[in-house]
């Protein structure tokens, strides 16, 4: 308790990170009116449709004038800066900027269907969608940094989990593909595990090392027999199914409880590992050992045990995650079809400052980013869509600047364990 609470004083106490905040909130403020309000014409409405799917009766579509409504948000933004710079939030600062922001992208929202209309309820069940798998890479990510292993072959590992779940799923059946998808995740998460932890090599080169490994076989084997006998490349995807009661709640319910079983279970390991990291004497264990190794070690905790059971389970969620493309979302394996994915979990891993709830919402921001780009190229706006991709990656190295506080990786992530 004497702890967090020194790290809160800390958080408060610095008058020029208020006065930097404040200003943000400003230039939010005014970005909204200076680019979006005064581009917009005063009779333009904007409509919302509220239809995720799955709804036994369609709520109304959202109707806001315009330029009313972008003016509103820039008020209400700049107040929130004033205020900041008088007087400042405190160590409510970082949940005003994450209003401030949330004001910034609705007032986009508002700009781009200016005279249209956008189907916010689908741009949200797409949103989460998306964030599935880098959540799922980001908790992937949690697990093994936690120890005190860096795992940069997330991606290695989720290209093999979604190869080899597509083939067992075509020759057996889904579930069987999906647990073997795990169990060569796993397998993937021991060979991190002998080159880091037993013979201590770089582990930034070791996850290379797996990274290339996992690209040039499932290359070769898509190449030279998944794309010439399709039996082989045909699994049957994991069905949405709702869950009785509240897939029938307006708007939310369709979002959040019509859905296939990855969401579902990504949803669940976020309470489990939340839970089992900061509530369970397993979790403490695990961040001892990432902390600092020494001391557990003389408290009677086996570090080589502990390192070597995050890095399984590290690499049993990044396959699983992989399996989400070929038996939650594809159907099929493609090369190299994850597309960065791990990397961007390890992305939102650190925007979420190592915390899994944070990595999720990191998560949905990367995913937020990818769906709406795509509706804004059906919405015909000229905004090059790498731009808005590039953008969670921008407020990434924001917060790795320590704009929104400073991030707290584990002290001895990296640094192979030599028990005296």
């Amino acid at each position: 308790m004497t702890t967090q609470a020194f790290h809160k004083k800390i958080e408060t106490i610095s008058p020029t990170r208020e006065r930097i905040m404040g200003v943000v909130f400003l230039a939010l403020a005014f970005s909204i009116y200076f680019f979006f309000s005064r581009d917009v014409a005063s009779d333009q409405i904007t409509k919302f449709e509220l239809t995720p799917g799955g709804l036994t009766s369609v709520l109304p579509t959202w109707v806001l004038p315009s330029m009313g409504t972008l003016n509103i948000l820039a008020i209400a933004a700049a107040i929130l800066g004033g205020v900041q710079l008088a007087k400042g939030f405190k160590r409510y600062t970082n949940w005003v900027l994450a209003v401030v922001v949330a004001l910034f992208v609705f007032g986009f929202l508002v700009w781009a269907a200016a005279g249209k209309s956008l189907n916010l309820g689908g741009l949200l069940s797409t949103t989460l969608s998306k964030a599935v798998p880098i959540t799922l890479g980001a908790l992937s990510g949690i697990l093994c940094e936690r120890a005190g292993v860096i795992n940069i072959a997330i991606e290695g590992m989720m290209l093999a989990g979604a190869m080899v779940g597509a083939l067992v799923g075509s020759l057996t059946n889904n579930w069987l593909g999906l647990l073997s998808a795990v169990a060569v995740g796993a397998l993937m998460g021991l060979l991190l595990g002998v080159l880091s932890i037993k013979y201590k090599t770089n582990q930034i080169i070791a996850g290379t090392v797996i990274n290339i490994l996992s690209t040039g076989l499932t290359s070769y084997i898509s190449a030279k027999f998944m794309q010439r006998y399709m039996e082989i490349n045909n699994p049957q995807i994991f069905k949405s199914f709702p869950i009785p009661g509240l897939a029938d709640i307006p708007f939310f319910g369709p979002i959040f409880f019509n859905n296939n079983l990855f969401i579902y279970a990504m949803f669940l390991f976020l309470i489990l590992l939340h839970v089992g990291l900061f509530y369970t004497r397993w979790g403490l264990r695990m961040r001892s050992v990432g902390e600092h190794p020494k001391a557990a070690d003389t408290l009677g905790i086996n570090v080589i045990r502990t390192r070597y059971l995050s890095v399984l389970l590290g690499g049993m969620m990044a396959s699983f995650a992989g399996a989400y493309f070929t038996l939650g979302s594809v159907g099929r394996f493609d090369e190299v079809m994850t597309a960065g994915r791990g990397f961007i979990g390890l992305a939102a891993m650190i925007f979420g400052n190592w915390m899994p709830f944070g990595a999720f919402g990191a998560g949905l921001l990367f995913g937020f980013a990818d769906s709406l780009a795509s509706r804004l190229a059906i919405l015909q706006i000229e905004i090059p869509s790498q731009f808005l991709l590039m953008a969670p990656y921008v407020a990434t190295m924001i917060v790795l600047a320590g704009v929104v506080g400073r991030g707290q990786a584990p002290a001895s992530e990296g640094i192979p364990y030599e028990k005296e």
